[in-house]
């Protein structure tokens, strides 16, 4: 099965202060080059949204041998980003991930990949009880995603077929950290 990976980059990232996705982790790598990274180990084709205008974020995926696409209407949310890629992605499934959350292990993205590789329709990481990141979603769900608008990205599709949604425990609190804000990066406590 080919499940290609889409990376969410295209917020406005206002609460941060700055640009928050070029913003250095202490090993000097920008927080959405490491979501990139952890993709891209795990899964072949890795396609990056990101809002007009966003040169330097641009160059920096293409140091990563990662595809990107402009959304011109990225201002519209993160189903309009989501829809915009999927549009100009194949695959038989698609593993969604959003570009702030760096701190995901690869191998929760692994353990999303294989369900969707197994079939599984709609699939998610569970840390402690919670949905996290990254959502799994099959093709046959692609004229819903390539419908979407607004702020909510897949949320509702995932709801509105929660009897479809495979859960996948994980010990990594990684898959529900995002980072929001500059506070986002101190160390979390241990659950």
């Amino acid at each position: 099965m080919n499940v290609a990976a889409i990376l969410l980059a295209a917020g406005s990232a206002s609460r941060f202060g700055s640009d928050k996705l070029l913003h250095v982790l202490p090993h000097g790598v920008p927080i959405a080059v490491q979501s990139a990274r952890h993709l891209k180990a795990v899964v072949e084709k890795v396609v990056v949204v990101v809002r007009p205008g966003s040169v330097e974020l641009q160059k920096a995926f293409q140091n990563e041998s990662v595809e990107t696409v402009v959304c011109e209407q990225a201002d519209q949310g993160m189903g309009e980003s989501l829809a915009c890629a999927v549009r100009v992605t194949t695959g038989d499934a698609f593993l969604i991930a959003l570009a702030d959350m760096p701190f995901i292990r690869p191998t929760s993205i692994e353990a999303v990949r294989d369900a969707l590789a197994s079939g599984a329709p709609l699939v998610a990481p569970y840390f402690h009880g919670r949905r996290g990141h990254p959502v799994g979603i099959a093709a046959l769900f692609r004229k819903k995603m390539e419908q979407l608008s607004g702020d909510e990205g897949a949320k509702k599709l995932l709801a509105s077929h929660a009897d479809k949604l495979v859960k996948i425990p994980v010990g990594d609190p990684g898959v529900l950290r995002d980072i929001d804000k500059p506070s986002d990066l101190s160390p979390p406590l241990v659950v």
